[in-house]
């Protein structure tokens, strides 16, 4: 489909008249955002995001019409700049599908594509391979796409997995890491990519459909889909490019379109690469709880997998830094019992902290990961290329995060961690298995 101009995008919506089903793609683009205000309006490379996503979605073959969604007359002022279709909806809607719903009324169409005005990066050609599998198979309901992640990547719950069936039907969508790898062996993952293609029955009748325990568990309006028995069909592409959500992630995708740092070069860190973590103490290492002896000393309740967790680390090639706002005769008793030689205690300024330590191990901020709980660490969050926040951390302190632990601070959210990045560097034996354990026994301290 090539770029339609604006007289001709003035003209009304008709139906096939080949006999063929009908494809609308909607571009849902609201202007309010509350990480970045006027997101689909953001200038890239002298075009508004969303006329990029437009653009992009003009060259999928067998589309009868592109439009935009939106719930603001600045987007539709913007949409009929460039020579785009829109539509004007409720802001009110609990969800994109039941957006969809309101302009299927509007839009007669058979098949309806919701691809985010958010994805400036999206490629033509996988929604093409969406298109044209819903058009291949009349039995499929739904259609999504989804591509390869590796475990680390897969621990997110931001990122949400799918288990698919041989015949590429999705069997599950959830944010844990789906399947469980039991015997840690054989174990894929694959990441669930927003874009969706619904039949018009599905949208006709999506808003009765009851909302199932999984799907209030999970956030995940999909689950409402497969408790009602409807086929989902995961195409799998390679892997995207990111999304606009922050105005850190709008600067990654400015330059990307601009050419001044490759795909490869925005490759985000992963636990693979990490050589130094760097961890908090109170509300990390401890519950956060602090005891006063009568001569006002404070007493701090340690977790001792996370002493193990430390040493498997230190004597698997990984450094750990230990760095706290406070400091104490008992902590410095602590570090000195694991051995550990990086420590930091008393710091304000965890920023400056972080690199100091960075530069005394000799690695890189992407070669770095921390672990924190409150606002003190939201600083060492933003120089470090991984970070971790306990369950019990402030939301705004788990969403300045890489991601989320699920283990609660004092009870061992340090190696949970160390696990994860043992298992992701293909040192795993270490802590699971007895042989594997034994070659490193001799230095270890809990």
């Amino acid at each position: 489909m090539t770029f339609e101009s604006k007289e001709k995008q003035a003209l009304p919506l008709t139906v096939n008249s080949l006999g063929q089903p009908t494809v609308v793609i909607v571009i849902p683009a609201r202007y309010g955002s509350t990480r970045l205000p006027g997101k689909p309006l953001a200038d890239i490379a002298g075009k508004p995001m969303v006329q990029h996503v437009y653009e992009r979605a003009c060259e999928v073959q067998g589309v009868h019409a592109v439009v935009v969604a939106t719930d603001d007359e600045r987007v539709a002022t913007a949409v009929h700049d460039f020579g785009g279709r829109s539509v004007m909806t409720s802001a009110e809607h609990p969800s994109g599908t039941d957006r969809l719903a309101e302009v299927m009324a509007q839009l007669p169409a058979d098949i309806y594509v919701n691809l985010q005005g958010d994805e400036p990066l999206v490629r033509p050609g996988d929604v093409q391979r969406l298109v044209d599998g819903m058009l291949a198979d009349a039995a499929v309901a739904v259609g999504t796409l989804c591509h390869p992640v590796d475990a680390q990547e897969a621990q997110n719950p931001n990122t949400v997995k799918l288990v698919v069936a041989d015949n590429g039907d999705a069997l599950y969508f959830s944010r844990s890491p789906i399947p469980y790898p039991r015997d840690k062996e054989h174990v894929s993952y694959l990441k669930h990519v927003g874009v969706y293609a619904y039949r018009r029955e599905v949208l006709q009748t999506y808003a009765q459909l009851p909302q199932p325990m999984a799907e209030k568990a999970e956030k995940l309006e999909q689950l409402r889909l497969l408790a009602a028995g409807l086929r989902i069909s995961a195409f799998e592409v390679e892997p995207t490019g990111p999304g606009v959500d922050t105005p850190e992630c709008l600067e990654r995708v400015r330059a990307l379109i601009m050419g001044t740092i490759s795909v490869l070069e925005q490759k985000q860190p992963s636990l693979a690469d990490v050589r130094l973590v760097i961890t908090d103490v109170d509300g990390v290492l401890t519950d956060g709880g602090l005891f006063y002896d009568a001569t006002g000393e404070a007493l701090k309740r340690f977790h001792v997998r996370d002493g193990l967790g430390m040493r498997l680390l230190e004597e698997s090639g990984v450094r750990v830094a230990v760095l706290s706002g406070r400091d104490s005769p008992v902590l410095r008793k602590r570090v000195a019992d694991l051995g550990l030689s990086f420590c930091l205690l008393g710091v304000k300024d965890k920023a400056a902290a972080c690199q100091a330590l960075m530069q005394q191990a000799g690695v890189t901020a992407a070669q770095t990961a921390c672990l924190g709980d409150d606002s003190i660490d939201l600083p060492a969050f933003a120089v470090c290329g991984l970070s971790y926040a306990v369950p019990d951390a402030p939301q705004y302190v788990r969403a300045a995060a890489t991601a989320t632990l699920s283990t609660r601070g004092g009870f061992g959210a340090f190696r949970e961690l160390a696990d994860a990045i043992l298992a992701a560097q293909g040192q795993e034996d270490v802590v699971a298995s007895a042989s594997g354990y034994s070659r490193l026994m001799s230095q270890m301290a809990q």
